[in-house]
């Protein structure tokens, strides 16, 4: 059987993937993607917990319009995961309601 992954078959050729940590965890990224997409590859779906009621949410929207995928990304909060491109050695967290230091 042809190995028919996407990079297969548009014979993609990706520079070496990087790695990143999310919450601790070393995550290899392919340049020119996302914090989102970084996630979603690694199969994390939710990274950011919402102001009342703690309730989990990761991308939404997927365009920058809503909010839900915030991130905290090399200590700052209130990143939109869906439009930072992620960098080699960047420090992603989960963000806890406003990402301000237990501030809800």
């Amino acid at each position: 059987m042809r190995d028919r992954t996407p990079l297969r078959l548009t014979r993609a050729r990706p520079e070496p993937a990087f790695t990143v940590t999310f919450d601790g965890r070393d995550l290899d990224v392919l340049p020119g993607r996302t914090v989102a997409a970084a996630l979603w590859a690694a199969g994390i779906t939710s990274w950011r917990t919402t102001r009342h009621g703690g309730t989990a949410r990761g991308v939404f929207c997927g365009i920058g319009v809503c909010f839900d995928c915030l991130v905290t990304v090399n200590g700052r909060p209130n990143q939109r995961a869906c439009l930072v491109r992620a960098e080699p050695g960047d420090v992603i967290t989960t963000q806890e309601g406003t990402g301000h230091d237990g501030a809800r």
